[in-house]
């Protein structure tokens, strides 16, 4: 069982929902799933999958998903490599995308 009693504890978990309550939020994380990636290979792969990004505005996503430690970014010369933070948060993703396309999820 998990101790929910810090009022802390809540909030973090809180900020996390937040940080994924995006659709692009959500495709990027599935994107990095299958290893770090860069912006540019990040937007070819989210439009790929029918949904069209600027950079400047996934910069913007992957900057919420950077201030809550759901990814890190490494930069190389004039080039910045993303990646999951921790390999959990993919399972959670993928797990929520699988678990809403369910008949009925939540009957």
């Amino acid at each position: 069982m998990v101790d929910t009693k810090a009022p802390d504890v809540l909030a973090k978990a809180v900020d996390l929902l937040k940080a994924l309550a995006s659709p692009v939020r959500l495709a990027t994380v599935v994107e990095l799933c299958d290893g770090p990636r860069c912006v540019r290979d990040i937007q070819t792969a989210l439009k790929t999958a029918g949904r069209e990004v600027s950079q400047p505005l996934l910069s913007q996503h992957l900057k919420v998903l950077r201030e809550t430690g759901l990814v890190t970014a490494t930069r190389r010369g004039t080039e910045i490599t993303y990646q999951l933070g921790d390999a959990h948060v993919g399972h959670i993703v993928n797990d929520t995308i699988r678990h809403s396309q369910e008949e009925d999820p939540w009957s």
